[in-house]
């Protein structure tokens, strides 16, 4: 029976990885399940053992990577880890998944989702949950930390994880101006101005 579960596990994952190796090569509009059974090296009516249809695989990806969002941000408090650092050590474990649906054919509907995500737990914003500004302290939080994530991507990771989790802490936490003044300046011998 074990051999059984591990075998139809393993099939289901062959889709979601084919799946997300497509999805971020284009968008999903341009994507089959005759494509992706072919690639997945299975046929169509196992798919659809699996899946109705490729919006119900792309709700499965979406759920799964907001489900293991969830899990790290509940975790987060005990451990002071921001954001950042959570997307940066979840994409050690869901490359393609985050590649896929955080790159250039992802969509905006699923960065929604994130940002909407009930009680993820943001300990750098300190504020009572009932506070007329935290829902827009977290949306500025989040958008920004998703948007500079997916640019590190884009860019082919041209930083390092650690490069990077520090410069999204500097931002926020110094803003701007002051990143620009104290780092920039500093790189190119220049005084403040």
């Amino acid at each position: 029976m074990k051999k059984q579960k591990d075998i139809t596990d393993k099939t289901r994952q062959a889709f979601i990885d084919t799946f997300c190796q497509l999805y971020s090569q284009k968008p999903l509009d341009k994507i089959s399940v005759q494509e992706i059974t072919r690639k997945a090296g299975y046929n169509r009516s196992t798919f659809y053992q699996y899946f109705f249809d490729i919006n119900d695989l792309l709700s499965t990806v979406e759920q799964e990577l907001l489900d293991d969002i969830v899990k790290k941000r509940s975790q987060a408090g005990k451990s002071g880890r921001s954001f950042v650092e959570d997307l940066v050590e979840l994409y050690e474990e869901k490359e393609l998944y985050l590649e896929a649906l955080l790159g250039d054919y992802g969509n905006n509907h699923f960065l929604k989702q994130i940002i909407s995500l009930p009680n993820i737990d943001i300990p750098e914003l300190n504020f009572p949950d009932d506070h007329k500004l935290k829902p827009y302290l977290i949306e500025y939080r989040l958008s920004g930390s998703l948007a500079l994530f997916r640019l590190w991507l884009r860019r082919g990771k041209d930083l390092s994880a650690e490069e990077f989790i520090s410069l999204v802490a500097e931002l926020y936490q110094d803003g701007m101006e002051a990143f620009y003044v104290t780092r920039y300046n500093k790189q190119n011998g220049e005084g403040k101005s």
